[in-house]
C-alpha cells in the first residue's frame, strides 16, 4: 500500500471533505460535456462552410464519438479497479480538452471525425473512476443523491457549452468556439490531479466483500451482471433512454434552426437554461426521490425513473408538430429537465448489485452498453432518415425523423424499466 493512499484514508470522514471531491468531479464532469456537447449547437454553421450531410453530422455528434468512448471505456476501467483514479481521471480531462481546443484547425470531414475521435478516447476515463470513486466517498444510503449531483455536470456542460457555443458563434465564429472551451479544460486537468485525493476502495462494503481482492476479469464481471435479471432488463432501457435523449439533444438545435430559424445566440441562451437549470433539478430532483423511496422498497428505483421519462413524451410530441416557435421552446422544458434523470438510478442500481472491485468495470459496461446504442445510433439514425426524407420534405425532414425514432424509444426503454421493478428487490444489495 503506498504512503499516499494510506494518508488519504481518512480524507472523506466529514461532508465538508466528501463534499469537496464531489464538486471537484463535477466540474470535471461539466467540461466532459461542455467539450462533447458544443458541437450540437455549432454543427449548423459547420454544416455550412464544410459542405456536411446529415448523415455525416450524425457520425460526428454520435456513432464515431461513441465508438472509441465506449471502446476505450473497459480498458480504462480495468485500470480504474487497480489504480489511482484520481490520476486517470486528471489524464483524461487533459486529453479531451487538447483535442477539443484544435477542433477550431480543421479543414474538412475527415478532420474533423479524427479530432472528435480523440475527444471520445480522452472522455472514456471520466465516469467510470468517478462513479467508482463516489461509491467510496459516500456511504450507500447518500448514493443515489451523490451520483445525480455528479450528473449536474451534464447540466452544468450543456448550460455552458450551448451558452458559450451559441454566442461566440455569432461574434466569433464556431473555430473560436472551440478554442475557448477546450483550453481552460487542460488547467482543470492540472487542478484535480494535485487538489483531489483518492478515496480508500471499498470503504462502505462488508467484510466479505473487502475479502474479495482480487480484481475478476472481465468475463467474471459479465457473468456475474448477467445473472441478475435486473440488469438484464435495466440495459436495454439505458440503451434506449440514451438513443432517445441523445437523439433529442444532438439534433433538437437544429431542428429549431431550420425550422423554427432561430439564432445561435437565442437558441443557446434558452437551451442553457433548459437544459442547464432545469436539467440540474430533475436529474437531482429524481436521484433524491429514488433514495427516500428506494431505502425501504428498491422497486422506486425504475418506478421513479420510468415515471420522470413517461412524462417527457406528450411534450416531445407537442413540441416537435407545433409551428410556434416561442411555445415549442416552452414545451421543451420538461423533456430538457428529463434528460438525464435516467442516468443515476439505473447506475446506482448497477453499483449495489456488485461488488467492489467490479464497480469501476460495471459502470464502464454500463455505460459502453448505455453510450454505444444510445449516442451512437440514435443520432445517426435520425440524420439518415433525415436525408432519406428530405427528397419529399425538405426542411421538415428533420421533424418526423425525430417524430419517428424519439417516442417510440423512449416507450420501449419505460417498459423494460417496469420489468426490471420485478427482480431488484430481491437483487440488490442490502447495505448500511
Amino acid at each position: 500500500m503506498s504512503s499516499e493512499l494510506s494518508n488519504t484514508y481518512s480524507q472523506y470522514d466529514s461532508k465538508k471533505s466528501r463534499r469537496y471531491a464531489l464538486a471537484m468531479l463535477v466540474a470535471a464532469y461539466t467540461f466532459n460535456f461542455i467539450d462533447r456537447q458544443i458541437l450540437t449547437i455549432l454543427q449548423e454553421p459547420i454544416k455550412a462552410e464544410l459542405g456536411l450531410s446529415d448523415t455525416a453530422l450524425g457520425l460526428l455528434t454520435g456513432f464515431a464519438f461513441a465508438m472509441f468512448y465506449v471502446s476505450m471505456g473497459i480498458p480504462i476501467a480495468r485500470m480504474a479497479d487497480k489504480g489511482v483514479r484520481r490520476n486517470i481521471i486528471s489524464v483524461s480531462v487533459g486529453v479531451w480538452s487538447f483535442f477539443t481546443a484544435i477542433s477550431g484547425m480543421v479543414q474538412n470531414f475527415w478532420q474533423l471525425l479524427l479530432v472528435r475521435i480523440g475527444v471520445g478516447v480522452g472522455e472514456a476515463g471520466c465516469s467510470p473512476p468517478a462513479y467508482s470513486m463516489i461509491s467510496d466517498i459516500f456511504p450507500p444510503k447518500e448514493r443515489t443523491t451523490a451520483l445525480s449531483i455528479y450528473n449536474f455536470g451534464v447540466s452544468g456542460g450543456i448550460l455552458f457549452g450551448f451558452l458559450a457555443g451559441g454566442w461566440i458563434n455569432e461574434f466569433f465564429g464556431w473555430r473560436v468556439a472551440f478554442l475557448a472551451v477546450g483550453l481552460p479544460g487542460i488547467l482543470l486537468a492540472f487542478v484535480l490531479r494535485f487538489a483531489l485525493k483518492e478515496p480508500q476502495r471499498g470503504r462502505y462494503d462488508t467484510v466479505q466483500d473487502l475479502n474479495q481482492t482480487e480484481s475478476p476479469s472481465l468475463s467474471e464481471v459479465l457473468k456475474t451482471l448477467w445473472g441478475f435479471g435486473t440488469f438484464r432488463h435495466l440495459m436495454p432501457a439505458a440503451a434506449l433512454y440514451g438513443m432517445a435523449c441523445y437523439g433529442l439533444l444532438n439534433w433538437v438545435p437544429s431542428f429549431f434552426i431550420r425550422t423554427h430559424e432561430i439564432g445561435t445566440g437565442t437558441l443557446g441562451t434558452w437551451f442553457a437554461l433548459i437544459l442547464g437549470i432545469g436539467g440540474a433539478i430533475g436529474t437531482f430532483a429524481t436521484g433524491y426521490l429514488a433514495d427516500k423511496l428506494g431505502h425501504n422498497n428498491a422497486r422506486w428505483f425504475c418506478w421513479i425513473t420510468a415515471l420522470a421519462m413517461g412524462s417527457s413524451i406528450p411534450f416531445i410530441l407537442f413540441m416537435l408538430l407545433g409551428n410556434d416557435a416561442q411555445l415549442s421552446l416552452w414545451l421543451f422544458i420538461v423533456p430538457g429537465a428529463m434528460l438525464t434523470a435516467y442516468v443515476a438510478p439505473i447506475l446506482s442500481t448497477v453499483l449495489g448489485l456488485v461488488n467492489t472491485n467490479m464497480r469501476a468495470t460495471s459502470t464502464a459496461i454500463t455505460l459502453l452498453i448505455l453510450n454505444a446504442v444510445g449516442l451512437g445510433l440514435g443520432p445517426l439514425i435520425i440524420g439518415f432518415l433525415s436525408d432519406y426524407l428530405s427528397a419529399s420534405m425538405g426542411s421538415e425532414s428533420l421533424r418526423y425523423a425525430m417524430l419517428n425514432v424519439i417516442p417510440a424509444a423512449m416507450i420501449w426503454a419505460i417498459v423494460h424499466t417496469l420489468f426490471a421493478a420485478r427482480y431488484i428487490n430481491d437483487e440488490l444489495k442490502t447495505e448500511a
